[in-house]
């Protein structure tokens, strides 16, 4: 870093090269802003699955971060077991490369909306974003509501065309898309004039022409450090930093990620943690490791200054939005409003007859404990107690946001069980109001009619339809809940071709009542064994999600029936001895193979009466009351009601 003093106070060069510019400070005194010349901090954002590890990847290899023989993952950003199965973007995560002696540091940003959160609070520590836009699918709901978040704090904008080696790639129409969503999100000039980039992030290529392709990603790598502004501020003013992340080791516990905004932060020094949206907060500490951070690993260091991205250890209690500063200047920095949660479900202890059988954690305090050690990681997430001490309200940005804590929890050993998920309803004006979001489904011509028909029942709102080939771009405004369920419904519609995603959109009025499932579920009559024979009576009344030699409780959901009601069958009855039968006969039994469900198609499958018993290895629908005729008088009431 450049820390040369020697300052022309008119053009705030040193040779030529701009590096310190004076500026008026307290009491009337002219302090030197370093500008670091050798440092650009870049955040990734783009919609789910438009290439933006993958591009990383490319990045830091290009870049010299790894030997040229080294063997190393694919996508090596994704260091979550849940990330590399499913290929999504979790947590956003930190790397660095270095270009033309200049520091790159790069977040990599989650594109689902579900975890949104994490790109809203990730963007306070870059100056910059690369905006990654598919160049067949175009802008999508998350491409849109990442740019709103980056344009809102006027961060510096290099549109990245990817994957333009895609046999269906359509470049310039995507082209004037993203342009046309920069004037429809209020760019100012400046941001409508961005540079844009043409890449292949598998092929480690980039081009400044739309029909040409490049041989690597100079092009990209250049213009981050041309475009890009340098972080600038007051190295000898207090320290300030604002905590963006949060990450964990059991050897140091907890470590805060965060820009340092001015000052400098050195091992041992003493500062003191306050926070803008709660002023109450003033606590001191002393930091005891520094790391930066080199390719994928963090790497100790003694001191970091101004515009530095860095982890750090020794407060216990830091939190995501704290401001870790200077005893001499204790002032919080201003932190990004997260969006709030839109859904909620309930996690509650086990309490099916075959509870504690496979789970490491199973109480109340290990359940509730585990919550709330969320919160510390995850700013979009609540956790409420409530009336019953068995059981926790957790809000949530969407249904997979959920999910991936429920099997994140499944993972490390616990054993617990969640309602169906519920909309969060608001009263704005004394009206009844529900999330809605702006939904988007490409989806093969032939099966628009049935996609359409579903929507509309789900009470949806078309705002535009736009063919693409042979395919066709449907956008709608629906309620949150309307799309509860739906993924399986429209997989299936379209055959499996079927592209959606959502986003949310805005608070509106209650639209009434959405039936949720059109089918009931078979229950299992008693405890036992699945047995063939009690399999082979139970598939006719409709398709099973279990085979024979698995263990069933009285009450356990085991199937799906394709009438609207429930019916409670025997899987468990075997043939009775003395039934005299022809040789063979048993032979003749063809099971249908069992429905196997993930986790998401059981919380899509749930009704309101029923819930989903989870350990780590196994996930089981139940319905709340497991008495048949307890469950029979409560339908009887409310009939007769």
């Amino acid at each position: 870093m450049t820390r040369k003093r020697v300052l022309n106070p008119v053009s705030g060069q040193v040779g030529g090269i701009p590096v310190q510019r004076a500026l008026p400070h307290r009491n009337g005194k002219q302090v030197l802003i370093l500008k670091r010349e050798d440092l650009r901090n870049i955040a990734i954002i783009a919609h789910v699955d438009h290439g933006k590890t993958t591009l990383v990847d490319e990045m830091l290899k290009q870049s010299g971060a790894w030997r040229e023989n080294q063997v190393v993952a694919e996508r090596i950003m994704d260091s979550g077991d849940i990330e590399r199965e499913r290929g999504i973007t979790i947590l956003a995560k930190n790397a660095a490369c270095r270009y033309k002696g200049v520091k790159i540091n790069i977040v990599d940003t989650p594109g689902h909306a579900d975890f949104g959160g994490e790109v809203e609070r990730v963007l306070k520590m870059v100056d910059g974003v690369l905006l990654l836009v598919d160049a067949a699918e175009g802008p999508m709901p998350q491409t849109r509501f990442v740019l709103e978040k980056a344009l809102s704090l006027g961060l510096m904008l290099i549109v990245v065309i990817n994957k333009i080696d895609r046999p269906e790639a359509r470049i310039d129409e995507v082209v004037d898309e993203v342009l046309e969503l920069l004037m429809d999100l209020g760019a100012t000039n400046e941001q409508l004039d961005s540079p844009m980039i043409f890449c292949s992030g598998r092929a480690g290529t980039a081009s400044y022409s739309p029909h040409k392709e490049g041989t690597d990603l100079v092009p990209l790598l250049d213009t981050v450090v041309n475009y890009i502004k340098a972080p600038e501020g007051d190295e000898a003013d207090e320290l300030g930093v604002l905590v963006s992340s949060i990450d964990y080791n059991e050897f140091v516990g907890r470590i805060a990620i965060g820009r340092i905004e001015r000052g400098t932060m050195r091992v041992n020094q003493e500062v003191v943690v306050c926070d803008y949206h709660k002023p109450e907060i003033q606590k001191k500490a002393k930091i005891t490791a520094i790391y930066q951070f080199e390719d994928v690993k963090r790497v100790p260091c003694e001191s970091a200054t101004v515009g530095d991205i860095i982890a750090f250890s020794g407060i216990d209690d830091v939190n995501i939005g704290n401001t870790v500063c200077s005893p001499a200047k204790v002032e919080p920095i201003s932190f990004v409003k997260i969006s709030e949660p839109t859904v909620e479900m309930t996690f509650s202890v086990n309490d099916s007859p075959f509870a504690g059988r496979e789970g490491k954690f199973v109480t109340s305090r290990q359940l509730g404990d585990r919550l709330f050690r969320e919160l510390l990681r995850d700013v979009s997430l609540r956790v409420e107690r409530t009336d019953s001490t068995d059981s926790f309200r957790v809000l949530g940005r969407g249904e997979m946001h959920l999910s991936i804590l429920i099997e994140t929890m499944r993972r490390e050993g616990y054993e617990f069980q969640v309602s169906t998920p519920q909309a969060l309803f608001k009263t704005i004006d004394g009206k009844k109001c529900e999330p809605y979001e702006r939904f988007v489904a490409d989806v093969p011509a032939d099966n628009m009619g049935a996609v359409m028909e579903k929507l509309g029942a789900r009470k949806g709102e078309l705002v535009s339809m736009n063919p693409q080939g042979s395919r066709m771009r449907l956008e709608y405004i629906i309620p949150s809940r309307g799309l509860f369920g739906y993924r399986n419904e429209f997989l299936t519609d379209t055959r499996g071709e079927g592209i959606m995603s959502a986003v949310f959109e805005k608070y509106g009025e209650y639209k009434g009542d959405i039936q949720k499932r059109t089918t009931g579920s078979l229950i299992a009559f008693e405890t036992g064994e699945a047995v063939g024979y009690g399999l082979y009576n139970a598939q006719d009344r409709g398709a099973l999600f279990i085979g024979p030699g698995t263990p069933v409780y009285g009450g356990m959901v085991v199937g799906v029936s394709p009438k609207n009601e429930d019916l409670v069958v025997n899987v468990c009855k075997k043939k009775a001895a003395t039934n005299m039968r022809a040789a063979g006969s048993d032979e003749a039994l063809r099971l249908i193979p069992p429905r196997v469900l993930s986790l998401e198609q059981c919380i899509e499958f749930l009704s309101d009466d029923e819930l989903l018993e989870v350990t780590p290895e196994n996930l089981r629908i139940r319905k709340r009351e497991l008495s048949h005729a307890a469950r029979a008088r409560a339908a009887s009431q409310k009939k007769n009601s």
